[in-house]
């Protein structure tokens, strides 16, 4: 067997191979050579990466200016309706899949052999992974995830962090190279965001499309 190691430095690694088996040294090694996330299944292609070009790291919006003549009230004509002070509106749509963000660069390992061999990957690098956004969202970040999870019942994170040290052991089959990737599953969802002024007027709907992480864990695939 063979081993493929693909960046530099801090990156995630296969070990060397004994007895057909690629391990780690004894000290490197937790208790456990599986990791303690729910790993997803071996796929056969690389995790899919968003598609949208204009995607930012999500910040929240800057704060409306206070509003300098006073809101006509109930009853009031001289300034027309009230509909109370300035609301963010934000409403998810659709539900997309999960897709994965790496940190650090993929390592992979080749069997060159005849027979079944257990790969092992550790994370070397640590690295914090936060939501993705396009343009346009009017409420906060924290209130466009709870609207998320409330309507998807999910759990959403503002940030994960995808830490150093982190383990895992896979089957890979003879003649064949397991690919890993260590980071953060985020989701994929749509949602409408718009804002309804004191004067009852509502600003453009915007169609936002967010990646919001949801848990760490590793990606894995042949191939």
């Amino acid at each position: 067997m063979s081993i493929i190691k693909r960046g530099s430095v801090g990156s995630v690694i296969a070990f060397a191979v004994l007895a057909g088996i690629a391990t780690a040294p004894a000290y490197a090694r937790p208790a456990s050579a599986v990791s303690a996330d729910d790993p997803e299944p071996v796929g056969t292609a690389p995790p899919m990466e968003p598609e949208e070009g204009d995607l930012v790291d999500a910040t929240d919006p800057e704060p409306e200016p206070e509003e300098t003549i006073p809101p006509g009230k109930p009853g009031d004509t001289t300034n027309g309706e009230y509909c109370g002070p300035t609301q963010a509106v934000y409403t998810p749509k659709t539900k997309g899949t999960k897709y994965h963000k790496g940190v650090g660069p993929t390592n992979a390992n080749y069997n060159g052999t005849s027979r079944t061999a257990r790969s092992t990957f550790t994370s070397e690098v640590t690295g914090e992974v936060g939501v993705s956004i396009t343009a346009g969202l009017t409420t906060s970040i924290d209130a466009m995830i709870a609207k998320i999870e409330g309507k998807w019942e999910v759990n959403l994170s503002a940030k994960l962090t995808a830490k150093m040290g982190n383990q895992i052991s896979v089957d890979t089959p003879p003649k064949t190279t397991t690919n890993a990737s260590y980071g953060v599953y985020r989701l994929k969802n749509t949602g409408t965001s718009y804002k309804i002024y004191s004067n009852c007027k509502t600003s453009a709907v915007k169609t936002i499309t967010s990646y919001t992480p949801m848990k760490v864990g590793w990606a894995l695939w042949e191939g």
